[in-house]
């Protein structure tokens, strides 16, 4: 009887308890009133702590967000997606060219080819307007006399144990004698511009055997290694763009010590350095030299033309004076560190990383690793004190944790999920932002596979799926068609491309006219073959487990047989994506602003462990893809960009879905804070920049005691 009694009261007593919970818990009203130090603290939810707070070392999106408050980039990004200086003030892009000279080559005339001749047959042909693109970019053409060097080529042979190893082979260069060419911008097109003056056949046939000396015991293994690298090592043509920096003068980090040019190369020799295994080693890798030419100025020349390297420079630069090698011996003393960890000793092994120095806005304080990581105001920020005097992040795993937290005041943001942001949108007291980011979702074939390979199927699977369903029933609303690679909130975005139509029957049709006849049991039929492949996805994505339902049920109709599959990410990633071994997966990217897409279009790129794992070949989509990441012009980029745009989209080997809207909700009482010259203060709305940020402007971020009207 006793227990009956206590299961009729337990509900009660559990309904009280939570009752006055909720009045006890404080809220945001509550915890302002008396507290002013309150409103000029900012705190945020995350998902996950932070790894490795040093910005040519950290990889993940908690160490990431800390970073950029901490440490302070030569370059980034306006509200515009534009770069614009932060510790450079201005930087010019240019170029030096060099043509080798090749006596056994002619002029077209016959003449015999010299260093004197080229030089002097191209400058009497630009003063005569002979070469119309050229005049205005040639600044000066000299001759460079043959010089001897030596070089030591990284090549791979078998080691004592069978396995390949890596060995250093000295190369004697004998150098003939270059024609330099100091151009204002740089242009992919130079040499192809000079081939009425040296001919077309110029630049393809040179004596490389008679100028690249190998070592006499060098194997066959070793010479076919060497010879393939041979217009690498002499280039008849060769590229090299500049990048002159001006740094700005009066930024210190947060210890006091002077910001300089020493740092920017430190920072770049850092990340080079093998020891140091930074993943931002692929951004800077076409640098050839970066020379100091004052403390305030450097120049960056690169070996090749690579119009991406620019944006390398929005990382954080690093204090060379707590990270050298001087510093790093002295740290290795202080923790008494054996023989054997010294010699591996690199700076991800340094206490710096844990208390990381910068110059950015925020100076880090403490780190309680899984509670929170606290910054404080840099007060001599050379851009002037943020608005807000503390920030703290809390790692809050736990979605719902994250939505309690915020509710009760605890934190003022978190990443909020669409159908929160749908609730928040009717409560008065929260502004919500609902913007593009630069991530999409996809429908990704093996275009390997013979099912997949004519373009024509994939377009008729696409135009199977209503894609507005996904958008509509599963992001609530928040997210937009989207037709190609590029993100759609960017110039590279082809906005006159359209949607692939929702037509069912015209789908049927169109596989109808590639051979495919439905069979007596409803599916399509081709050669005895039914159609039918796997869609997999990775275990934990509601969203994208639910497109491959509604996917499925949409190829039913037209007689395509899907079988969906979800797996455990590293299991998806190890098994799946990574070895290419699928017919079809559903995945998505998160772009950057840069128009260069090799690493995930370019047909080279689509072997193991690499980033074209659908197998996309074309050979005009490589063409257009080398040519915009060697092309500077900022229009020319553009409508290159735009052509691989609809070209992709013609070929369809994505089926491209949506791309969902960032979601962002907070408090009606933070806003924007523009200080007048009477000393007064006005108010603005916290608004979303065009790439869909709205922290963009978060120095002039603060809290209010009231709610303000907009």
């Amino acid at each position: 009887m006793n227990l009956k009694r206590w299961l009729l009261i337990a509900p009660f007593l559990l309904t009280v308890f939570l009752l006055q919970s909720y009045f006890w818990v404080p809220t945001y009203e509550k915890q302002a009133t008396g507290n002013p130090k309150r409103l000029v603290t900012y705190i945020e939810g995350s998902i996950a702590d932070a790894k490795i707070l040093n910005p040519i070392l950290n990889a993940d999106t908690a160490s990431s967000g800390i970073v950029s408050h901490v440490f302070e980039g030569m370059l980034d990004l306006d509200e515009n997606l534009d770069l614009r200086g932060r510790l450079a003030t201005d930087w010019t892009i240019m170029e030096r060219a060099y043509l080798a000279v090749n006596p056994y080559n002619r002029f077209p005339d016959g003449a015999e080819v010299t260093g004197s001749r080229v030089a002097d047959r191209i400058t009497t042909a630009l003063s005569r307007g002979q070469l119309p693109a050229l005049e205005k970019i040639v600044r000066s053409v000299r001759v460079l006399p043959p010089e001897r060097r030596t070089e030591t080529v990284p090549v791979q042979v078998k080691g004592k144990d069978g396995k390949p190893t890596t060995v250093e082979v000295p190369v004697t260069l004998e150098v003939p004698e270059r024609v330099a060419f100091s151009l204002t911008q740089v242009d992919q097109d130079f040499f192809t511009r000079l081939t009425p003056i040296i001919g077309d056949r110029y630049l393809k046939h040179f004596p490389y055997e008679q100028h690249v000396h190998m070592p006499d015991d060098a194997g066959s293994e070793i010479e076919a290694q060497i010879r393939s690298r041979f217009p690498e090592l002499l280039p008849v043509a060769e590229h090299n763009p500049e990048i002159l920096f001006h740094l700005r003068k009066g930024v210190r980090f947060h210890d006091g010590h002077e910001f300089d040019a020493g740092d920017v190369k430190f920072t770049y020799e850092a990340i080079m350095n093998p020891k140091n295994l930074s993943p931002r080693t692929s951004d800077f890798e076409p640098i050839k030299r970066v020379e100091i030419l004052d403390s305030h100025t450097l120049r960056v020349v690169y070996k090749r033309l690579y119009s991406p390297a620019i944006n390398a420079w929005t990382m954080g630069i690093l204090p060379e004076h707590l990270l050298n090698e001087e510093t790093m011996q002295r740290e290795m003393e202080t923790r008494g560190l054996s023989q054997a960890a010294r010699e591996s000793f690199g700076m991800r092994d340094s206490q710096f990383n844990r208390n990381p120095i910068g110059s950015g806005r925020f100076v880090f304080v403490e780190w309680d690793s899984d509670e929170f990581i606290h910054l404080t105001r840099f007060e001599e920020y050379w851009e002037g004190p943020p608005e807000y005097h503390d920030y703290y992040m809390r790692p809050l795993p736990d979605s719902l944790t994250q939505e309690v937290e915020f509710h009760a005041g605890a934190v003022d943001y978190y990443a909020t999920l669409p159908h929160q942001v749908a609730r928040y949108k009717a409560d008065p007291k929260y502004q919500a932002f609902s913007s593009l980011g630069f991530g999409y979702t996809y429908i990704g074939y093996n275009n390997r596979l013979p099912l997949f390979a004519d373009p024509g199927v994939r377009r008729a699977l696409g135009m199977a799926i209503n894609t507005e369903e996904f958008i509509t029933y599963l992001l609530y609303g928040e997210g937009e068609r989207v037709t190609g690679p590029y993100p759609k909130n960017t110039e590279w975005y082809d906005h006159s491309v359209e949607p692939l139509p929702y037509d069912p029957e015209g789908a049927r049709r169109l596989l109808e006219e590639l051979g495919w006849k439905l069979n007596a049991d409803g599916w399509l039929e081709k050669d005895g073959k039914i159609f039918e492949f796997n869609l997999i996805t990775n275990l934990g994505n509601s969203v994208r487990k639910n497109i491959m339902t509604i996917a499925q049920n949409a190829w039913k109709k037209i007689g395509v047989k899907c079988n969906p599959a979800i797996f455990e990410w590293a299991v998806f990633l190890k098994d799946f994506v990574n070895t290419a071994e699928f017919d079809a997966v559903v995945l998505g990217w998160s772009m950057g602003i840069d128009p260069d897409l090799y690493q995930i279009w370019h047909s080279s790129q689509a072997g193991p462990q690499q980033l074209n794992f659908v197998g996309y070949d074309n050979p005009r989509a490589d063409d257009l893809i080398v040519r915009i990441r060697r092309e500077y012009n900022r229009d020319r980029q553009r409508d290159l960009a735009h052509q691989l745009h609809q070209l992709i989209h013609e070929d369809q080997p994505y089926t491209f879905l949506y791309a969902p809207l960032g979601t962002r909700v907070l408090d009606k009482k933070i806003v924007l804070v523009n200080r007048l010259e009477d000393g007064s203060e006005r108010y603005e709305k916290i608004f979303p920049i065009k790439s869909g940020d709205i922290s963009f402007y978060f120095q002039r971020w603060r809290k209010l005691d009231f709610t303000p009207e907009f």
